[in-house]
């Protein structure tokens, strides 16, 4: 009989097998899928965003010529007319080194108007205009004035940004596409093009139930990894037995920055939960310290933004109404649960973007995808993986 590790091991040798450096994305493994079992709670069915009833997402891939190598993801927060029925919704800004579109409109009413839309950094303009397009053809729409919001990361390492590749053929597609169900993750989408912590990034996802007792809530992560730091997965330092990690070359003798510190990353937080926009604030806080236990550090250069939203019917009122709306909200006391489950899913959804995640070349340079076997060898060193079995049965 095989040991637990000799089996992880011919887990990841089958999915290599499977394919080539650039094999599709679904030939290599998410965290679960090597024993990579993160927190405690446990996850919705799909373990993804779209485990909170309601949440859509859609990707168009743009690979073009030798240097095109980016494209857009769509979140849509719910059903119906997002300008007529706002969601509840809040940015929580890390380090704010980034383009976000549509982040001050947010943070003044506590509500998102639009799908929302993740891109690279030179694109958000026309991706935003686009956007806005987009919205006036839905029912119900009329002369209004409109917030889109569009966040991004920077690709420029394999796309030539500068060609402003985004338009409105793959907003539109991202957007149409945009469905229910599992959720396509690693160098799709927005995250064709990105990296984490010098490895090949990309679209990852997570969710997490709470049991009845702690209100039966669900919450759901996607993220768009394209930041540096110091790669950690479930405590074992991984970017440092890879020998890859930022201020290396300074470390070394008469070494250069490699500029692997810098980059950012964008997570988008749902929940059924009732809540308004200040304990939406709140939840955002967590999410990034779920980023935090990937070992990123937030460098300068780096723009790190959580966008959450509540889709509980109750929360999403009227834009316009002559009489006092009144929408559930949880007390502060009923959080906690909530804080942890978000900061869970959101360090799981960053490791299954950079283990899906395949290798991405181009004129400008490449981006390879992180070894798996080396990575599964790691973390069995450091007894990291399979941590699900020491809980009990209800929680996996």
């Amino acid at each position: 009989m095989k040991s637990s590790t000799e089996l992880t091991l011919y887990a990841i040798a089958l999915a290599i097998l499977c394919g080539s450096a650039f094999a599709k994305a679904e030939d290599r493994p998410r965290a679960r899928e090597i024993g990579l079992v993160v927190g405690t709670f446990p996850t919705g069915p799909l373990n993804a965003i779209t485990d909170v009833e309601g949440v859509r997402v859609g990707h168009a891939t743009l690979i073009e010529g030798d240097d095109i190598r980016t494209g857009v993801t769509a979140i849509i927060p719910g059903p119906g007319n997002l300008y007529t029925h706002p969601v509840p919704a809040w940015i929580h800004v890390g380090n704010g080194y980034g383009k976000l579109i549509g982040e001050t409109q947010v943070r003044e009413f506590g509500e998102i108007e639009t799908p929302i839309l993740l891109t690279c950094t030179l694109c958000v303009w026309s991706a935003a205009n686009a956007l806005k397009e987009w919205n006036y053809l839905q029912p119900g729409m009329g002369e209004h004035t409109l917030n889109p919001v569009v966040g991004e990361t920077n690709d420029s390492v394999v796309n030539n940004m500068w060609a402003d590749p985004i338009g409105r053929d793959e907003v539109f597609a991202a957007l149409d596409d945009a469905k229910g169900g599992p959720v396509e993750e690693g160098s799709v989408g927005a995250g064709a093009g990105t990296q984490a912590f010098g490895w090949k990034g990309g679209i990852g996802t997570s969710s997490r139930l709470l049991p009845e007792s702690l209100g039966g809530y669900t919450i759901g992560v996607l993220v768009q990894t394209n930041y540096g730091g110091v790669l950690t997965m479930n405590g074992a330092p991984v970017g440092r037995e890879l020998q890859n990690y930022s201020f290396r070359e300074e470390l070394e003798a008469n070494g250069e920055s490699d500029g692997q510190e810098d980059g950012s990353v964008m997570i988008v937080v749902a929940t059924d939960a009732p809540l308004n926009a200040r304990s939406l604030d709140r939840l955002g806080m967590r999410a990034m310290m779920g980023l935090a236990r990937t070992g990123s550090f937030a460098s300068n250069g780096s723009g790190d933004y959580v966008i959450v939203f509540s889709t509980d019917k109750s929360g999403r009122r009227p834009r316009n109404s002559d009489v006092a709306i009144t929408s559930d909200s949880l007390a502060n006391e009923s959080m906690s649960p909530l804080f942890a489950a978000t900061a869970e899913a959101t360090e799981e959804a960053i490791y299954n973007a950079i283990l899906k995640a395949k290798t991405i070349r181009s004129s400008r340079g490449v981006l390879e995808a992180i070894p798996l076997e080396a990575t599964a060898e790691i973390l069995q060193k450091y007894n990291v993986l399979n941590w699900d079995r020491t809980l009990s049965p209800q929680s996996h």
